[in-house]
């Protein structure tokens, strides 16, 4: 019996290879241009799975890719000729303890199901503010909780061996998994803390046309100079909207009512949007309200980088100008996105309490959505993206960014490993301790899909 044979013959979910049935569905991923031809695409049923599926990859010599919820334009869940390890497919429920204020979330479970189950409890936590993505990162509740990894109480992770990890038991590795994620495995399940949420918010969608940029941005300079509370959140993006005409799209967040919500912003509404689509309405509607962009199936490419300080009043004016220059061909989608979350909680845990490092500045996103799956559009598409970062930054090339929000070139190995500077310059000064637990949980490098860290000597 082959080594395939037997891995099959153990293995409890299910195993698809090229030519069987739903396998071309099995490899997609939300960017169209980040799938890649597996081997092996391996829907796990529990960490015994996981394990096996590991183990597997090492006989064989198959690198590994995970996926939770794949929403990814890098590529970082796909792999060419190796294994993915899927997590979508039976690991993807939550399961509420309201008195412990606890959510049980499987590896591969997104958002909408973790804002849907909790909020029937009352219940929430910070998530992405895209409902179809997996578990982690920045949020509209970030103001009030920190990061996802900030509210994770224990994990359970399999490399070959399935270990539980929190503040009491295998904390160096729970310390690790805070910020370098599948560096060290893979997460089964997370277990989050979850607070009390008003069952309404204040949030939707408010348009402004371009001769209310100047304006806009003496009203978002002084709101943000001010400092937002914990309760609130905002979005802007630079894009196009119905009939590729230019405009300022706000995502906007109140952690109340609409008479709340409406007070707070008054000096943004007192510039007379050309739509306003905000209201009160359930909270799980909130991290929705990008997903009419951000749907699945297109040519994507991001690039990410964090926004000077302070308040870049002078400067936006021109990028703005510039992502309309750019996006003006009808085969491209811009979004330039600025994300105004308050960073208080953030940036209050020491940088070495978890391999996130802190006292980062607030992210920004360009994405641009491609008609064309080619080379040219490609092209087209990263030039732009990198040309407008490196506006915000001033160092074209060399800006750091969200590495959440990283293409190919900086997250993925090419020859062998990523760059020790990428990496480096992600993790901060907490890449040599990162380098240490490399050593003691995978030195050979059987995760190595998104900011490798090349163990300690």
């Amino acid at each position: 019996m082959s080594s395939f044979d037997t891995f099959k013959a153990a293995f409890k979910g299910d195993l698809l290879t090229p030519g069987d049935a739903g396998y071309e569905t099995a490899i997609a991923r939300w960017a169209r241009n980040a799938a890649r031809k597996a081997a092996v695409v391996a829907f796990v049923k529990d960490a015994e799975d996981v394990s096996r599926a590991v183990t597997y990859a090492k006989q064989a010599n198959l690198p590994i890719a995970i996926k939770g919820g794949g929403h990814n334009a890098s590529g970082a869940s796909s792999s060419e000729g190796g294994i993915v390890i899927d997590l979508s497919r039976y690991l993807n429920g939550v399961t509420v303890d309201a008195e412990k204020r606890l959510g049980y979330v499987g590896g591969g479970a997104i958002w909408e199901t973790v804002d849907k189950t909790a909020i029937e409890h009352g219940l929430a936590t910070v998530g992405g503010t895209v409902n179809h993505v997996s578990i982690g990162g920045y949020g509209w509740l970030s103001g009030a909780y920190g990061l996802a990894i900030d509210n994770l109480a224990t994990v359970v992770t399999a490399d070959g061996r399935i270990l539980t990890a929190n503040e009491s038991e295998n904390s160096d590795l729970f310390w690790g998994i805070r910020g370098a994620g599948s560096n060290f495995g893979v997460v089964t399940e997370f277990v989050l803390k979850l607070y009390p949420q008003r069952r309404t918010v204040y949030c939707g969608t408010v348009i402004y046309s371009p001769d209310t940029l100047e304006a806009l941005l003496d009203v978002t300079q002084k709101w943000w100079n001010n400092g937002p509370s914990e309760k609130e959140g905002m979005i802007q993006v630079f894009t196009r909207g119905p009939g590729h005409q230019p405009c300022i799209a706000l995502f906007i967040f109140y952690n109340g009512s609409e008479e709340e919500g409406r007070a707070n912003y008054k000096d943004f509404f007192d510039l007379k949007p050309v739509a306003d689509m905000s209201k009160e309405q359930p909270y799980e509607v909130l991290n929705t309200l990008q997903n009419h962009i951000a749907g699945p199936g297109q040519n994507v490419y991001m690039k990410g980088c964090f926004a000077p300080e302070p308040f870049p009043r002078a400067l936006l004016p021109r990028v703005f100008a510039r992502v309309v220059e750019l996006s003006a061909p009808e085969a491209y989608t811009f979004g330039l996105l600025f994300e105004y979350f308050p960073l208080g909680k953030v940036n209050a845990v020491p940088d070495a309490a978890t391999a996130y490092r802190r006292g980062l500045a607030s992210n920004v996103l360009c994405a641009v959505y491609a008609k064309e799956e080619s080379d040219a559009a490609f092209k087209y598409s990263r030039d732009a993206a990198h040309e407008l970062t490196g506006m915000i930054t001033g160092k074209k090339g060399e800006e750091i960014g969200y590495g959440n929000y990283s293409p190919d070139s900086e997250a993925l190995p090419t020859g062998g490993s990523v760059p020790a500077s990428k990496a480096e310059a992600n993790f901060g000064s907490n890449y040599k301790r990162l380098q240490e637990l490399k050593k003691k949980y995978d030195p050979e490098l059987v995760f190595h899909k998104w900011f490798v860290i090349t163990p300690a000597a």
